[in-house]
């Protein structure tokens, strides 16, 4: 088991098909931390209103998280749009578990990073709802159609990850400059309130970047890519692209977009 100071995961959809528990759970018992924060979307109340699919795994990552919290983990929840229904609960506690809209959190090495889910800063979400849930329905419509596909490239022995929400997010215009235009905007937000970086999931594009001047970092989703971030003892943030193993890790830059998509 490794050490590290803090974990961040976010979009883990569970209640969900496409959520891949297995490789979180794995990801958990590598890694031994101080701090657990759940960035948003950990469980998606949107899609579990359409039909449930409850997964022994996606039950063990549950007790996995709760375990910790019992344990002496510092664990906390920042609600995302997908489990919204939660946000009614925030300055409370559940299973030593601390609800909250959003967190400072300071680093070993003195930095200050806000830790908010998102969904505040995508207009689509805020203004369109009915947009976002057909989005959601399409993508998990790519996501499922994907698992089809790399069964088809273990069958035939294709080497190498690839995925079709991916390559749709890089080849479609719109989705870029979604992308960029959500980053700049979270980031203006927090260049306002004096802080040195933000932690946030919602848009699935996994990212450890600095942008004017302040640290922008998006911990992906346990959906299509299974990435995290972690702070190391001394204050180092890392981006974690888990394939199973402790490999792929990405340290101080930017996952790439056919990997983080």
């Amino acid at each position: 088991m490794e050490r590290v100071r803090s974990i961040f995961l976010s979009d883990i959809h569970l209640g969900t098909r496409a959520c891949q528990a297995d490789q979180l759970h794995s990801f958990l018992k590598h890694y031994e931390s101080e701090y657990l924060f759940l960035v948003g979307d950990i469980i998606d109340f949107w899609s579990m209103s359409r039909g449930i699919v409850w997964s022994r795994a996606q039950n063990t990552v549950v007790q996995k998280i709760l375990r910790k919290a019992r344990h002496g983990v510092k664990v906390i929840f920042v609600p995302g749009n997908h489990d919204e229904a939660l946000r009614e609960y925030v300055g409370t506690s559940f299973g030593d578990i601390d609800l909250v809209m959003e967190h400072v959190h300071t680093a070993a090495d003195g930095k200050r990073y806000v830790l908010l889910h998102g969904d505040e800063f995508d207009q689509v979400t805020r203004y369109h709802r009915w947009v976002a849930v057909l989005g959601d329905v399409l993508y998990n419509f790519l996501v499922r159609v994907n698992v089809l596909l790399s069964l088809i490239r273990r069958t035939f022995r294709i080497s190498g990850y690839w995925s079709l929400a991916g390559y749709a997010k890089r080849k479609v215009k719109g989705a870029l400059e979604f992308i960029y235009s959500f980053e700049e905007s979270v980031v203006h937000a927090v260049k306002e309130r004096g802080l040195d970086g933000v932690v946030c999931g919602h848009i699935h594009a996994a990212a450890l970047k600095t942008i004017d001047g302040i640290t922008y970092i998006n911990c992906g989703d346990w959906v299509d890519s299974c990435t995290a971030i972690v702070e190391h003892l001394d204050g180092r943030m890392e981006l974690l692209h888990w394939k199973g193993d402790p490999v792929g890790e990405v340290a101080g830059g930017e996952l790439p977009l056919e990997e983080a998509a």
